[in-house]
Formats: structure tokens, C-alpha cells, sequence
């Protein structure tokens, strides 16, 4: 239940039923984690939103007003929440157009929203989690990979599944039977001093939260890959790290008949970047 709504600046709930984010899922959204009145890692996120419009052609962001309304809103969520909670962000290129030709000027709908974060997550980075193989696979699209964009149809495939006794989540690869992530979170196999992250150039979604994981590893000295990975290599690592904007960072212990140790590289990933719930 969301404590706050905003629909283009206003206090309300509700959108036109001609918007192609509902027609079409033609848009963007992110999901931010605030502390008090601060969005973490705002500067990344806004980065990445006005990347993600540029590629679906959409109007260049207003910056500055963007950051002005979401501090407005986090004003409103620091009196509202007595610890960290999610803002969740959404763009859509608003109405207009003939069927799915989008039109040429169009006025954006935005969207902005407070919500709880998930009480299970702290359970979550304290003991780790279990990820089931999916039975979905996500298309390999170059156009679209990488973007948070609206069209979440094969995420809520992949979630209408009923996961098996003691699994909290899924493992998703791509048609072409590559890990591509989590259901909601990026991965990261650890063998030794060297990480290995999925590529995510043909599908997947490119998260915040990967972004800076990616930054740390490097300035620890770690040795960085970014390339596919087949699930006959799993057998290989060592540990493995699931990564969203809100969680932040949870060990995963175990893959099908894989299992994976806690990394020792957790605690002190969380404490650097401030992630601890």
C-alpha cells in the first residue's frame, strides 16, 4: 500500500485510460531507496532513466524539476516512514499517437509514489536466499535489454510461478539458455579475486544497485567480468551475490543442487556503500 501518490506533480491516484504506458507499456520506471529525505544513489538513477528514455525516443528529462518534485516527495516520506522505504518512479510518453505510432511532441505522464520496503529483506541479507531455476525465459532483445521499461509481461510469468519449498526466488536465463538474472536483481559469481556479472546486452534489466556493486569490486582490485554465463558453470564459483535498489546486496546460498557459501566480501560491501537494513 503506498503511502503517497503524485500524478504529474498532483496529489492523486489516478491516470488516463488512454496513456500508452497502460495501452502499451510505453515507457520507464525505477525504484529508488530513500533514507530520510535522500534518494540513494539518485545521481545513477536519473543517469540511467535518461538513458533509457533516450533509447525509446522519449523527451530529454527535466533534471533539475525532476530532482525538485522528488525531494518534495521525500520531504512528505521522511515524516512518513521511520526507516528506509521505497519511491518508485514512473514514465510514461502519456497520450496520443494512432495505434502504437507514438506521438511526434508527446507530454509525458509521470508518476511518483512511497511505499514500505518488503519486511523480509533484512531476513534476506541476514541469511541469504535460494533461487529456483525458472521455467520462463526471457527474449534476447538489444533494442530494449538493459532498460527498466514498462512492459513487464515475462516478469509476471516468471512470478505466477509457485516456487518449491524452501526457494525465495527464481533464476532467469535467456532463450538462448544464458543467466541473465533474478526475477528482481542482478547477479554476481564469485571465484577467488574474480567477479563475473552477466552480460546484459541481449536481455535483462541493467540495475542501479549492479552498477555500483561493479564500481566496488573494481576499486577493491578485483578482476571484473562481464559475460555470459551458462548454468553449467555453476558448479564453478564459490559464492554468489543477488543486487536490487532496495535490498541492496543478499548472499545466495543455493541453486538447484548447487550451493554456495556466504561471500566474506558481503559485509563489508554492505558497510561500505551503506546498505545495511
Amino acid at each position: 500500500m503506498s503511502k503517497a501518490i503524485w500524478v504529474n506533480g498532483q496529489q492523486e491516484d489516478s491516470v488516463s485510460a488512454f496513456d500508452r504506458g497502460l495501452a502499451y507499456g510505453d515507457g520507464l520506471f525505477a525504484t529508488m531507496r530513500c533514507s530520510g529525505n535522500e534518494v540513494r544513489f539518485l545521481d545513477s538513477q536519473l543517469s540511467r532513466l535518461a538513458q533509457g528514455a533516450a533509447r525509446l525516443g522519449l523527451p530529454t528529462l527535466d533534471d533539475d524539476s525532476l530532482r525538485q518534485r522528488l525531494a518534495e516527495a521525500c520531504a512528505q516520506g521522511a515524516s512518513a516512514f521511520s526507516q528506509d522505504y521505497c519511491l518508485k518512479l514512473l514514465i510514461s510518453r502519456g497520450c496520443g499517437g494512432r495505434g502504437y505510432l507514438p506521438p511526434a511532441a508527446p507530454t509525458l505522464t509521470e508518476v511518483i509514489s512511497l511505499h514500505e520496503l518488503p519486511s523480509h529483506y533484512s531476513d534476506w541479507q541476514t541469511q541469504g536466499i535460494r533461487l529456483q531455476m525458472s521455467q520462463v525465459s526471457l527474449a534476447r532483445q538489444p533494442l530494449l535489454a538493459g532498460i527498466k521499461h514498462l512492459n513487464r509481461l515475462e516478469q509476471v510469468l516468471i512470478r505466477r510461478q509457485s516456487l518449491s519449498e524452501g526457494y525465495d526466488d527464481w533464476l532467469v536465463c535467456d532463450t538462448a539458455g544464458n543467466i541473465i538474472e533474478a526475477s528482481m536483481a542482478n547477479l554476481f559469481f564469485i571465484k577467488g579475486r574474480t567477479i563475473v556479472t552477466p552480460s546484459l546486452d541481449q536481455a535483462g534489466v541493467a540495475g542501479v544497485m549492479r552498477e555500483q556493486l561493479m564500481l566496488w569490486f573494481v576499486e577493491a582490485g578485483f578482476n571484473l567480468e562481464v559475460r555470459s554465463v551458462l548454468p553449467r558453470e555453476l558448479a564453478h564459483f564459490d559464492h554468489l551475490l543477488a543486487s536490487n535498489s532496495l535490498f541492496g546486496a543478499v548472499a545466495v546460498t543455493g541453486i538447484a543442487e548447487h550451493s554456495f557459501s556466504h561471500s566474506p566480501l558481503l559485509a563489508q560491501l554492505l558497510h561500505d556503500l551503506k546498505l545495511t537494513l
